[in-house]
Protein backbone atom coordinates (compact mmCIF):
# COMPACT_ATOMS: atom_id res chain seq x y z
CA UNK A 1 0.00 0.00 0.00
CA UNK A 2 0.92 3.33 -0.86
CA UNK A 3 2.58 4.90 1.99
CA UNK A 4 0.63 8.92 2.19
CA UNK A 5 -1.07 11.51 4.79
CA UNK A 6 -4.04 9.61 4.59
CA UNK A 7 -3.50 6.37 3.06
CA UNK A 8 -6.88 4.89 3.95
CA UNK A 9 -8.11 7.48 1.66
CA UNK A 10 -7.88 6.51 -2.11
CA UNK A 11 -6.70 3.02 -1.56
CA UNK A 12 -9.04 -0.49 -0.98
CA UNK A 13 -7.88 -2.20 2.38
CA UNK A 14 -7.53 -5.67 3.19
CA UNK A 15 -7.26 -8.26 5.64
CA UNK A 16 -4.05 -8.72 4.49
CA UNK A 17 -2.99 -5.62 5.98
CA UNK A 18 -4.62 -6.59 9.67
CA UNK A 19 -2.41 -9.36 9.76
CA UNK A 20 1.04 -8.80 11.21
CA UNK A 21 -0.38 -7.60 14.87
CA UNK A 22 -3.54 -7.99 16.92
CA UNK A 23 -3.02 -7.40 20.58
CA UNK A 24 -4.46 -8.25 23.48
CA UNK A 25 -4.06 -7.15 27.41
CA UNK A 26 -6.46 -9.33 29.68
CA UNK A 27 -6.42 -12.80 29.81
CA UNK A 28 -6.30 -13.14 26.15
CA UNK A 29 -36.54 5.43 34.49
CA UNK A 30 -39.92 4.12 34.32
CA UNK A 31 -42.30 6.61 36.19
CA UNK A 32 -42.82 5.64 39.61
CA UNK A 33 -46.09 6.88 41.03
CA UNK A 34 -46.43 4.95 44.26
CA UNK A 35 -42.99 6.06 45.34
CA UNK A 36 -41.63 9.83 46.04
CA UNK A 37 -37.58 9.30 45.98
CA UNK A 38 -35.32 11.24 47.61
CA UNK A 39 -32.93 13.07 46.66
CA UNK A 40 -30.44 11.05 44.47
CA UNK A 41 -26.81 11.04 45.35
CA UNK A 42 -23.68 10.58 42.41
CA UNK A 43 -21.20 8.06 42.82
CA UNK A 44 -17.86 9.41 41.47
CA UNK A 45 -15.18 6.96 40.45
CA UNK A 46 -11.74 6.79 41.72
CA UNK A 47 -9.55 9.64 40.33
CA UNK A 48 -6.78 7.07 38.63
CA UNK A 49 -8.07 5.73 35.83
CA UNK A 50 -6.23 2.92 33.50
CA UNK A 51 -5.62 -0.37 31.66
CA UNK A 52 -4.90 -3.90 32.75
CA UNK A 53 -1.73 -2.95 30.55
CA UNK A 54 -0.73 -0.23 33.52
CA UNK A 55 -2.16 -2.92 36.61
CA UNK A 56 -4.47 -5.42 37.62
CA UNK A 57 -6.29 -6.57 40.05
CA UNK A 58 -5.01 -9.03 42.40
CA UNK A 59 -6.12 -11.55 45.45
CA UNK A 60 -5.66 -14.99 46.28
CA UNK A 61 -6.78 -18.30 45.23
CA UNK A 62 -6.17 -20.33 48.09
CA UNK A 63 -8.84 -18.86 50.51
CA UNK A 64 -11.49 -22.14 52.01
CA UNK A 65 -14.11 -21.95 54.00
CA UNK A 66 -17.44 -21.40 52.05
CA UNK A 67 -18.35 -23.62 48.55
CA UNK A 68 -20.32 -22.69 45.39
CA UNK A 69 -23.54 -23.63 46.45
CA UNK A 70 -23.16 -21.16 49.28
CA UNK A 71 -22.63 -18.28 47.56
CA UNK A 72 -25.77 -16.73 49.26
CA UNK A 73 -24.00 -16.52 52.48
CA UNK A 74 -22.87 -13.51 52.25
CA UNK A 75 -22.48 -12.19 55.95
CA UNK A 76 -20.01 -14.90 55.92
CA UNK A 77 -17.55 -13.73 53.37
CA UNK A 78 -15.37 -10.93 55.25
CA UNK A 79 -14.52 -14.31 58.02
CA UNK A 80 -12.98 -15.97 55.27
CA UNK A 81 -11.39 -13.48 53.84
CA UNK A 82 -13.08 -13.53 50.67
CA UNK A 83 -13.41 -10.09 48.51
CA UNK A 84 -10.07 -8.54 49.89
CA UNK A 85 -8.55 -7.18 46.48
CA UNK A 86 -5.32 -4.80 45.29
CA UNK A 87 -4.01 -3.60 42.60
CA UNK A 88 -0.70 -5.58 41.42
CA UNK A 89 1.56 -5.44 38.11
CA UNK A 90 -0.28 -4.92 35.12
CA UNK A 91 -1.11 -7.60 32.43
CA UNK A 92 1.55 -7.92 29.86
CA UNK A 93 0.31 -6.70 25.82
CA UNK A 94 0.46 -10.25 24.02
CA UNK A 95 1.29 -10.00 20.57
CA UNK A 96 -1.07 -12.69 18.78
CA UNK A 97 0.58 -13.85 15.16
CA UNK A 98 -1.47 -16.65 13.99
CA UNK A 99 -2.87 -15.68 11.46
CA UNK A 100 0.87 -14.65 9.71
CA UNK A 101 2.04 -16.84 6.63
CA UNK A 102 5.06 -17.74 8.15
CA UNK A 103 4.24 -17.76 11.82
CA UNK A 104 6.83 -15.78 13.32
CA UNK A 105 6.09 -13.63 15.90
CA UNK A 106 4.77 -10.21 14.92
CA UNK A 107 6.75 -7.28 15.94
CA UNK A 108 4.90 -3.52 16.78
CA UNK A 109 5.31 -1.73 12.88
CA UNK A 110 6.39 2.27 13.35
CA UNK A 111 4.94 5.11 12.34
CA UNK A 112 0.96 3.75 13.58
CA UNK A 113 -1.43 5.89 12.02
CA UNK A 114 -5.42 5.89 14.21
CA UNK A 115 -8.01 4.49 11.50
CA UNK A 116 -10.52 3.77 14.67
CA UNK A 117 -10.67 3.96 18.41
CA UNK A 118 -13.95 2.54 20.17
CA UNK A 119 -15.13 0.70 23.53
CA UNK A 120 -17.45 -1.84 24.08
CA UNK A 121 -19.75 -2.93 26.54
CA UNK A 122 -21.82 -6.50 27.34
CA UNK A 123 -23.40 -8.16 29.23
CA UNK A 124 -24.73 -5.77 31.80
CA UNK A 125 -27.30 -7.91 32.98
CA UNK A 126 -29.48 -5.01 34.65
CA UNK A 127 -31.24 -6.71 36.91
CA UNK A 128 -34.80 -6.47 38.36
CA UNK A 129 -34.06 -8.58 41.57
CA UNK A 130 -36.88 -8.05 43.28
CA UNK A 131 -39.49 -9.79 40.59
CA UNK A 132 -41.23 -12.78 41.28
CA UNK A 133 -40.03 -15.19 38.40
CA UNK A 134 -36.40 -14.84 38.63
CA UNK A 135 -35.03 -18.33 38.87
CA UNK A 136 -32.28 -17.21 41.73
CA UNK A 137 -32.63 -20.88 43.97
CA UNK A 138 -31.96 -22.72 41.13
CA UNK A 139 -27.62 -21.95 41.53
CA UNK A 140 -28.05 -23.06 44.90
CA UNK A 141 -30.20 -26.11 44.26
CA UNK A 142 -28.81 -27.91 41.60
CA UNK A 143 -24.42 -28.86 41.04
CA UNK A 144 -24.87 -28.50 37.68
CA UNK A 145 -25.75 -25.05 38.47
CA UNK A 146 -23.18 -24.26 41.45
CA UNK A 147 -20.96 -22.67 38.51
CA UNK A 148 -23.31 -20.61 36.70
CA UNK A 149 -23.25 -16.94 38.43
CA UNK A 150 -25.86 -15.72 35.74
CA UNK A 151 -28.11 -17.64 37.71
CA UNK A 152 -27.69 -15.82 41.04
CA UNK A 153 -24.45 -13.88 41.98
CA UNK A 154 -24.22 -11.14 44.78
CA UNK A 155 -23.37 -8.83 42.36
CA UNK A 156 -26.58 -8.77 40.67
CA UNK A 157 -28.13 -6.14 43.05
CA UNK A 158 -25.41 -3.76 42.15
CA UNK A 159 -25.58 -3.88 38.20
CA UNK A 160 -27.17 -0.19 37.75
CA UNK A 161 -24.17 1.28 39.29
CA UNK A 162 -21.28 -0.94 38.01
CA UNK A 163 -22.66 0.54 34.73
CA UNK A 164 -22.34 4.09 35.73
CA UNK A 165 -18.84 3.33 36.85
CA UNK A 166 -18.09 1.67 33.64
CA UNK A 167 -19.54 5.18 31.71
CA UNK A 168 -17.26 7.13 34.43
CA UNK A 169 -14.47 5.28 33.79
CA UNK A 170 -14.77 5.25 29.79
CA UNK A 171 -15.98 9.56 29.60
CA UNK A 172 -11.98 9.60 31.47
CA UNK A 173 -10.78 7.31 28.86
CA UNK A 174 -12.54 9.60 26.60
CA UNK A 175 -11.01 12.79 27.85
CA UNK A 176 -7.22 11.31 27.40
CA UNK A 177 -8.07 9.96 24.06
CA UNK A 178 -10.90 10.07 22.22
CA UNK A 179 -13.33 7.10 21.61
CA UNK A 180 -15.13 7.40 17.64
CA UNK A 181 -18.07 5.61 19.16
CA UNK A 182 -19.07 3.05 22.10
CA UNK A 183 -21.19 -0.14 21.30
CA UNK A 184 -23.14 -2.54 23.99
CA UNK A 185 -22.97 -6.07 22.77
CA UNK A 186 -25.52 -7.66 24.02
CA UNK A 187 -27.39 -8.65 27.07
CA UNK A 188 -28.25 -5.37 29.05
CA UNK A 189 -31.51 -6.82 30.48
CA UNK A 190 -31.52 -9.50 32.76
CA UNK A 191 -34.99 -11.01 32.22
CA UNK A 192 -36.51 -9.14 29.48
CA UNK A 193 -38.56 -6.71 31.40
CA UNK A 194 -39.38 -2.82 30.86
CA UNK A 195 -37.69 -1.34 33.85
CA UNK A 196 -34.57 -3.37 33.37
CA UNK A 197 -34.13 -2.12 29.96
CA UNK A 198 -35.21 1.74 31.38
CA UNK A 199 -32.55 1.25 34.16
CA UNK A 200 -30.04 0.63 31.43
CA UNK A 201 -30.82 3.43 29.23
CA UNK A 202 -31.42 6.24 32.24
CA UNK A 203 -27.63 5.24 33.10
CA UNK A 204 -26.42 5.91 30.05
CA UNK A 205 -28.37 9.43 29.48
CA UNK A 206 -27.25 10.29 32.93
CA UNK A 207 -30.80 10.58 34.42
CA UNK A 208 -31.75 9.68 37.92
CA UNK A 209 -32.30 6.15 38.24
CA UNK A 210 -34.76 4.19 40.90
CA UNK A 211 -33.39 0.63 40.93
CA UNK A 212 -36.07 -0.84 43.24
CA UNK A 213 -39.36 -1.97 42.69
CA UNK A 214 -42.33 -3.33 43.59
CA UNK A 215 -42.58 -1.59 47.10
CA UNK A 216 -39.35 0.37 46.91
CA UNK A 217 -38.14 -1.22 50.06
CA UNK A 218 -34.61 -0.18 51.20
CA UNK A 219 -34.82 3.11 48.82
CA UNK A 220 -33.95 4.85 51.85
CA UNK A 221 -31.22 3.31 53.80
CA UNK A 222 -29.31 0.32 51.49
CA UNK A 223 -26.91 1.44 48.91
CA UNK A 224 -28.10 -0.97 46.12
CA UNK A 225 -31.70 0.30 46.57
CA UNK A 226 -30.97 4.22 46.81
CA UNK A 227 -31.95 6.75 43.75
CA UNK A 228 -29.07 7.58 42.43
CA UNK A 229 -27.78 9.95 39.93
CA UNK A 230 -25.68 8.58 37.08
CA UNK A 231 -23.09 10.80 35.33
CA UNK A 232 -24.25 9.67 31.64
CA UNK A 233 -22.14 8.88 28.78
CA UNK A 234 -20.06 11.70 27.23
CA UNK A 235 -22.13 14.01 24.67
CA UNK A 236 -19.26 13.23 22.16
CA UNK A 237 -19.21 9.81 22.17
CA UNK A 238 -21.88 8.42 19.90
CA UNK A 239 -23.11 4.96 21.09
CA UNK A 240 -24.59 1.29 19.32
CA UNK A 241 -26.62 -1.24 20.67
CA UNK A 242 -26.53 -5.25 19.84
CA UNK A 243 -29.41 -7.49 20.38
CA UNK A 244 -28.60 -10.32 22.89
CA UNK A 245 -30.56 -13.26 24.13
CA UNK A 246 -31.40 -11.95 27.65
CA UNK A 247 -32.74 -9.07 25.95
CA UNK A 248 -35.66 -10.58 24.79
CA UNK A 249 -36.07 -14.19 26.23
CA UNK A 250 -37.22 -15.20 29.60
CA UNK A 251 -33.76 -15.10 32.00
CA UNK A 252 -32.17 -15.60 28.79
CA UNK A 253 -33.55 -18.97 27.66
CA UNK A 254 -37.02 -19.03 26.74
CA UNK A 255 -39.54 -16.67 24.30
CA UNK A 256 -41.92 -15.41 27.14
CA UNK A 257 -44.95 -16.95 25.23
CA UNK A 258 -44.03 -20.71 24.26
CA UNK A 259 -46.07 -22.16 26.32
CA UNK A 260 -48.77 -20.13 27.24
CA UNK A 261 -50.22 -22.49 30.00
CA UNK A 262 -46.58 -21.51 32.01
CA UNK A 263 -47.81 -18.28 32.36
CA UNK A 264 -44.62 -16.75 32.12
CA UNK A 265 -46.44 -13.34 30.88
CA UNK A 266 -48.45 -13.03 33.81
CA UNK A 267 -45.52 -14.17 35.90
CA UNK A 268 -43.66 -10.76 35.40
CA UNK A 269 -46.47 -8.60 36.91
CA UNK A 270 -47.69 -11.04 39.39
CA UNK A 271 -48.15 -9.96 42.85
CA UNK A 272 -47.25 -13.65 44.35
CA UNK A 273 -44.11 -15.62 44.25
CA UNK A 274 -44.35 -17.53 40.67
CA UNK A 275 -43.73 -21.56 41.81
CA UNK A 276 -41.90 -23.97 38.94
CA UNK A 277 -40.67 -27.14 38.77
CA UNK A 278 -36.61 -27.53 38.18
CA UNK A 279 -35.67 -27.40 35.11
CA UNK A 280 -32.39 -28.50 35.59
CA UNK A 281 -33.82 -31.78 36.48
CA UNK A 282 -35.13 -32.61 33.31
CA UNK A 283 -38.07 -35.70 32.67
CA UNK A 284 -36.78 -37.11 29.14
CA UNK A 285 -39.57 -39.23 29.18
CA UNK A 286 -42.22 -36.38 29.33
CA UNK A 287 -39.67 -34.14 27.29
CA UNK A 288 -36.94 -35.25 24.96
CA UNK A 289 -35.06 -32.10 25.28
CA UNK A 290 -31.90 -31.23 28.31
CA UNK A 291 -33.38 -28.36 28.96
CA UNK A 292 -37.19 -27.93 28.09
CA UNK A 293 -38.99 -25.33 28.99
CA UNK A 294 -42.33 -27.82 29.95
CA UNK A 295 -40.21 -29.10 32.70
CA UNK A 296 -41.05 -25.51 34.64
CA UNK A 297 -44.69 -27.12 35.14
CA UNK A 298 -43.47 -30.55 36.27
CA UNK A 299 -43.92 -31.79 40.22
CA UNK A 300 -42.75 -31.29 42.61
CA UNK A 301 -42.81 -27.24 42.70
CA UNK A 302 -40.23 -25.10 44.58
CA UNK A 303 -40.38 -20.89 45.01
CA UNK A 304 -37.26 -19.29 43.23
CA UNK A 305 -36.78 -16.51 45.54
CA UNK A 306 -35.71 -12.50 45.31
CA UNK A 307 -33.70 -10.27 46.40
CA UNK A 308 -34.36 -8.86 49.95
CA UNK A 309 -34.51 -5.00 49.38
CA UNK A 310 -34.91 -3.85 52.69
CA UNK A 311 -31.65 -6.26 53.69
CA UNK A 312 -28.07 -4.38 53.50
CA UNK A 313 -26.67 -8.15 52.58
CA UNK A 314 -29.23 -8.29 49.76
CA UNK A 315 -29.97 -11.65 51.18
CA UNK A 316 -32.71 -14.40 49.17
CA UNK A 317 -36.01 -14.54 50.91
CA UNK A 318 -39.50 -16.68 49.75
CA UNK A 319 -37.48 -19.93 48.53
CA UNK A 320 -38.79 -23.62 49.30
CA UNK A 321 -41.89 -26.00 48.14
CA UNK A 322 -44.45 -24.32 46.45
CA UNK A 323 -47.42 -24.39 48.86
CA UNK A 324 -51.38 -23.43 48.83
CA UNK A 325 -50.07 -20.12 50.16
CA UNK A 326 -47.69 -18.36 47.85
CA UNK A 327 -45.57 -15.49 49.53
CA UNK A 328 -46.98 -12.08 48.45
CA UNK A 329 -45.18 -9.97 46.05
CA UNK A 330 -45.54 -5.82 45.47
CA UNK A 331 -46.75 -6.07 41.83
CA UNK A 332 -44.99 -3.45 39.38
CA UNK A 333 -46.25 -2.96 35.98
CA UNK A 334 -43.21 -1.70 35.26
CA UNK A 335 -41.31 -5.34 35.30
CA UNK A 336 -43.58 -6.48 32.23
CA UNK A 337 -42.18 -8.15 29.40
CA UNK A 338 -40.93 -6.32 26.16
CA UNK A 339 -40.87 -7.80 23.28
CA UNK A 340 -38.58 -7.24 20.57
CA UNK A 341 -39.73 -4.38 18.68
CA UNK A 342 -41.06 -2.73 21.63
CA UNK A 343 -37.28 -3.53 22.85
CA UNK A 344 -35.72 -1.89 19.66
CA UNK A 345 -38.02 0.82 19.81
CA UNK A 346 -37.48 2.38 23.27
CA UNK A 347 -33.83 2.67 22.08
CA UNK A 348 -35.10 5.89 20.18
CA UNK A 349 -36.37 7.35 24.10
CA UNK A 350 -32.87 8.55 25.10
CA UNK A 351 -30.85 11.30 25.01
CA UNK A 352 -27.50 10.15 23.95
CA UNK A 353 -26.64 10.12 20.54
CA UNK A 354 -27.21 8.76 17.93
CA UNK A 355 -31.14 8.95 18.63
CA UNK A 356 -32.16 4.54 18.18
CA UNK A 357 -28.41 3.61 19.01
CA UNK A 358 -28.27 2.03 15.51
CA UNK A 359 -31.72 0.84 15.16
CA UNK A 360 -32.49 3.93 13.44
CA UNK A 361 -30.36 2.48 10.97
CA UNK A 362 -32.38 -0.43 10.12
CA UNK A 363 -33.37 -0.12 6.52
CA UNK A 364 -37.46 0.06 7.11
CA UNK A 365 -38.35 -1.50 3.21
CA UNK A 366 -35.80 -3.79 3.35
CA UNK A 367 -36.54 -7.01 6.13
CA UNK A 368 -37.58 -4.35 8.76
CA UNK A 369 -40.83 -4.43 6.52
CA UNK A 370 -41.81 -7.94 7.09
CA UNK A 371 -39.66 -8.81 10.72
CA UNK A 372 -41.11 -6.62 13.56
CA UNK A 373 -37.66 -6.03 15.58
CA UNK A 374 -35.05 -6.73 12.89
CA UNK A 375 -31.92 -5.58 14.97
CA UNK A 376 -29.17 -6.07 11.75
CA UNK A 377 -27.66 -2.66 10.46
CA UNK A 378 -24.43 -1.60 9.52
CA UNK A 379 -22.90 1.97 10.00
CA UNK A 380 -19.37 3.63 9.20
CA UNK A 381 -18.18 5.21 12.07
CA UNK A 382 -15.70 7.86 9.98
CA UNK A 383 -16.75 8.65 6.71
CA UNK A 384 -12.80 9.59 5.99
CA UNK A 385 -12.09 5.98 6.75
CA UNK A 386 -13.45 2.71 4.79
CA UNK A 387 -14.77 0.74 7.86
CA UNK A 388 -18.02 -0.45 8.34
CA UNK A 389 -19.72 -2.11 11.52
CA UNK A 390 -21.95 -4.67 10.52
CA UNK A 391 -24.16 -5.02 13.68
CA UNK A 392 -25.64 -8.42 13.45
CA UNK A 393 -28.47 -10.22 15.74
CA UNK A 394 -27.19 -13.41 15.92
CA UNK A 395 -29.81 -14.65 18.34
CA UNK A 396 -32.69 -17.38 18.04
CA UNK A 397 -36.10 -16.43 17.42
CA UNK A 398 -39.34 -16.09 19.28
CA UNK A 399 -41.25 -18.19 16.91
CA UNK A 400 -38.18 -20.83 16.04
CA UNK A 401 -40.73 -23.57 17.64
CA UNK A 402 -37.64 -25.07 19.72
CA UNK A 403 -38.66 -25.75 23.89
CA UNK A 404 -34.50 -26.07 24.30
CA UNK A 405 -32.73 -22.80 25.54
CA UNK A 406 -32.68 -20.17 23.30
CA UNK A 407 -28.40 -19.00 23.71
CA UNK A 408 -27.28 -20.63 20.61
CA UNK A 409 -25.97 -18.49 17.85
CA UNK A 410 -28.76 -18.86 14.87
CA UNK A 411 -29.33 -16.82 11.65
CA UNK A 412 -32.60 -17.08 9.74
CA UNK A 413 -32.79 -17.27 5.99
CA UNK A 414 -33.39 -13.60 6.25
CA UNK A 415 -30.73 -12.19 8.11
CA UNK A 416 -27.86 -14.47 6.35
CA UNK A 417 -28.97 -13.45 3.39
CA UNK A 418 -28.38 -9.87 4.52
CA UNK A 419 -25.16 -10.85 5.90
CA UNK A 420 -23.81 -12.02 2.91
CA UNK A 421 -25.13 -8.68 0.78
CA UNK A 422 -23.56 -6.64 3.94
CA UNK A 423 -19.90 -8.83 3.09
CA UNK A 424 -20.10 -9.02 -0.72
CA UNK A 425 -20.96 -4.87 -0.65
CA UNK A 426 -18.34 -3.93 1.70
CA UNK A 427 -15.92 -5.66 -0.47
CA UNK A 428 -17.52 -4.06 -3.66
CA UNK A 429 -16.79 -0.45 -2.08
CA UNK A 430 -13.24 -1.62 -0.56
CA UNK A 431 -14.35 -1.36 3.10
CA UNK A 432 -12.50 -3.23 6.11
CA UNK A 433 -15.31 -4.64 8.25
CA UNK A 434 -15.98 -5.86 11.31
CA UNK A 435 -18.85 -8.05 13.06
CA UNK A 436 -20.62 -7.10 15.48
CA UNK A 437 -22.51 -9.81 17.38
CA UNK A 438 -23.96 -11.16 20.57
CA UNK A 439 -22.95 -14.80 20.45
CA UNK A 440 -19.65 -15.72 19.51
CA UNK A 441 -18.82 -18.65 16.99
CA UNK A 442 -16.59 -21.45 17.44
CA UNK A 443 -15.79 -21.11 21.12
CA UNK A 444 -17.60 -23.68 22.99
CA UNK A 445 -17.96 -27.83 22.47
CA UNK A 446 -20.02 -28.63 18.99
CA UNK A 447 -23.68 -29.28 20.23
CA UNK A 448 -23.41 -27.43 23.60
CA UNK A 449 -26.30 -24.83 25.07
CA UNK A 450 -24.00 -21.92 23.79
CA UNK A 451 -22.45 -22.70 20.87
CA UNK A 452 -23.75 -22.23 16.79
CA UNK A 453 -27.63 -23.83 16.75
CA UNK A 454 -28.36 -27.21 15.01
CA UNK A 455 -31.57 -28.21 16.69
CA UNK A 456 -33.52 -29.82 13.93
CA UNK A 457 -36.71 -32.02 16.19
CA UNK A 458 -39.88 -29.79 16.19
CA UNK A 459 -38.70 -26.85 14.50
CA UNK A 460 -41.17 -24.53 12.87
CA UNK A 461 -41.25 -25.06 8.94
CA UNK A 462 -38.27 -23.06 7.16
CA UNK A 463 -36.95 -21.85 10.79
CA UNK A 464 -33.92 -24.02 11.10
CA UNK A 465 -30.74 -22.62 11.43
CA UNK A 466 -30.09 -20.93 7.40
CA UNK A 467 -26.32 -21.40 7.57
CA UNK A 468 -24.24 -24.38 9.29
CA UNK A 469 -21.08 -23.02 11.48
CA UNK A 470 -18.61 -24.92 8.72
CA UNK A 471 -20.39 -22.89 6.04
CA UNK A 472 -21.02 -19.36 7.71
CA UNK A 473 -17.01 -19.46 8.85
CA UNK A 474 -16.33 -20.49 5.02
CA UNK A 475 -18.32 -17.51 4.22
CA UNK A 476 -16.10 -15.05 6.15
CA UNK A 477 -13.09 -16.68 5.16
CA UNK A 478 -14.01 -15.65 1.95
CA UNK A 479 -14.72 -11.87 2.93
CA UNK A 480 -11.02 -10.71 3.07
CA UNK A 481 -11.66 -7.18 4.21
CA UNK A 482 -13.02 -8.63 7.57
CA UNK A 483 -10.86 -7.86 10.26
CA UNK A 484 -12.88 -9.60 12.94
CA UNK A 485 -15.97 -10.72 14.59
CA UNK A 486 -16.25 -8.68 18.07
CA UNK A 487 -19.33 -10.52 20.80
CA UNK A 488 -19.95 -10.72 24.25
CA UNK A 489 -22.21 -13.75 25.60
CA UNK A 490 -19.80 -16.16 27.53
CA UNK A 491 -18.48 -13.61 29.74
CA UNK A 492 -15.38 -14.80 29.01
CA UNK A 493 -12.56 -12.25 27.67
CA UNK A 494 -10.40 -14.55 24.87
CA UNK A 495 -9.34 -14.04 21.55
CA UNK A 496 -9.30 -16.60 19.25
CA UNK A 497 -8.03 -16.77 15.50
CA UNK A 498 -9.83 -18.53 12.38
CA UNK A 499 -6.50 -19.17 10.43
CA UNK A 500 -7.21 -19.01 6.25
CA UNK A 501 -7.89 -22.03 4.78
CA UNK A 502 -5.53 -21.46 2.47
CA UNK A 503 -1.74 -20.99 3.52
CA UNK A 504 -0.85 -19.20 0.79
CA UNK A 505 -3.74 -16.58 1.22
CA UNK A 506 -3.82 -15.47 4.92
CA UNK A 507 -5.68 -12.85 4.37
CA UNK A 508 -8.64 -15.15 4.17
CA UNK A 509 -8.07 -15.44 8.26
CA UNK A 510 -10.00 -13.72 10.88
CA UNK A 511 -9.91 -12.72 14.26
CA UNK A 512 -13.12 -13.38 16.91
CA UNK A 513 -12.77 -10.72 20.36
CA UNK A 514 -14.84 -11.75 22.89
CA UNK A 515 -15.50 -9.16 26.18
CA UNK A 516 -16.34 -10.46 29.57
CA UNK A 517 -19.76 -9.19 31.62
CA UNK A 518 -19.85 -6.25 33.33
CA UNK A 519 -21.67 -7.83 36.05
CA UNK A 520 -20.00 -10.92 36.41
CA UNK A 521 -16.31 -11.14 37.52
CA UNK A 522 -13.94 -9.65 36.38
CA UNK A 523 -16.75 -6.81 35.57
CA UNK A 524 -14.82 -5.28 32.55
CA UNK A 525 -14.99 -3.98 29.07
CA UNK A 526 -12.80 -3.46 26.23
CA UNK A 527 -11.60 -0.86 24.07
CA UNK A 528 -10.13 -1.52 20.43
CA UNK A 529 -7.60 0.67 18.97
CA UNK A 530 -7.29 0.35 14.92
CA UNK A 531 -4.26 1.66 13.58
CA UNK A 532 -2.38 1.95 9.71
CA UNK A 533 1.06 0.99 10.16
CA UNK A 534 3.62 2.56 7.48
CA UNK A 535 4.65 -0.59 5.97
CA UNK A 536 0.99 -0.89 4.83
CA UNK A 537 -0.33 -3.69 7.39
CA UNK A 538 -3.29 -2.73 10.40
CA UNK A 539 -2.59 -3.17 13.91
CA UNK A 540 -5.62 -3.95 16.63
CA UNK A 541 -4.81 -3.40 20.07
CA UNK A 542 -7.62 -4.54 22.26
CA UNK A 543 -7.48 -3.78 26.14
CA UNK A 544 -9.26 -4.46 29.24
CA UNK A 545 -10.15 -2.34 31.18
CA UNK A 546 -11.64 -2.53 35.08
CA UNK A 547 -14.08 0.15 35.86
CA UNK A 548 -12.38 2.83 38.72
CA UNK A 549 -14.91 2.01 41.08
CA UNK A 550 -13.99 4.81 44.28
CA UNK A 551 -13.91 3.16 47.90
CA UNK A 552 -17.09 3.65 49.90
CA UNK A 553 -19.06 3.42 47.04
CA UNK A 554 -22.12 0.45 45.63
CA UNK A 555 -19.78 -0.30 43.03
CA UNK A 556 -16.59 -0.96 45.16
CA UNK A 557 -18.71 -3.03 47.00
CA UNK A 558 -19.94 -5.02 43.73
CA UNK A 559 -16.13 -5.23 43.01
CA UNK A 560 -15.74 -6.76 46.77
CA UNK A 561 -18.70 -9.29 45.91
CA UNK A 562 -17.56 -10.59 42.69
CA UNK A 563 -13.97 -11.65 43.81
CA UNK A 564 -15.25 -13.53 46.21
CA UNK A 565 -17.63 -15.12 43.91
CA UNK A 566 -14.56 -15.63 41.71
CA UNK A 567 -12.56 -16.84 44.89
CA UNK A 568 -15.50 -19.72 45.82
CA UNK A 569 -16.57 -20.80 42.44
CA UNK A 570 -13.27 -20.81 40.74
CA UNK A 571 -14.63 -20.60 37.10
CA UNK A 572 -12.22 -20.90 34.43
CA UNK A 573 -12.68 -17.76 32.61
CA UNK A 574 -10.42 -18.83 29.50
CA UNK A 575 -12.39 -21.57 27.79
CA UNK A 576 -11.89 -21.40 23.95
CA UNK A 577 -12.23 -24.56 21.95
CA UNK A 578 -9.36 -25.16 19.15
CA UNK A 579 -10.30 -24.35 15.43
CA UNK A 580 -11.57 -27.49 14.44
CA UNK A 581 -11.05 -28.87 10.75
CA UNK A 582 -15.05 -28.92 9.79
CA UNK A 583 -16.55 -26.75 12.84
CA UNK A 584 -19.31 -29.68 12.74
Amino acid sequence: MADNAAPWSDAKLNRRAWLRLAASAGALAAAWPAFAAPIAPSYPIDGEVMTTAERMIAFPYDLKGLVAAELQKISEYDRFGYGAWSFGAPLPVVTRADLLMDGTAATPPQGRARLLRFFAFTDVHITDKEAPNQLIDLQRLEPFAHANTSVYSPVMAYSTQVLDAAVQTANALHAKDPFDFGIVLGDVCNNTSYNELRWFLDVMDGKQVVPSSGAHLGADSVDFQKPFKPAGLDAAIPWYQVLGNHDHFFIGSFPVDAVPELGLRQSYVADSMWSVGNILVPDLKAFPVLFDIRNLMKEPRFYPGVVNGADPLGTVIDTGPASSTPPKVAPDPARRHVARHDWTAEFFNTSTAPSGHGFHLVDPAGPAATEKGFACYSFVPNPAVPLKIIVLDDTQREDDGSHDIHGHGYLDAVRWAWLKNELAQGQADGQLMIIAAHVPIGVSAIGSEMEWWSETAGIAPGLTNAVSLADLVATLNAAPNLLMWISGHRHFNTVKAFVSPAPAHPEMGFWQVETSSLRDFPQQFRTFDIRLNEDGTVSVITLNVDPAVAEGTPAATSRRRAVAVQQIVRNDLRLNVPNDATLE
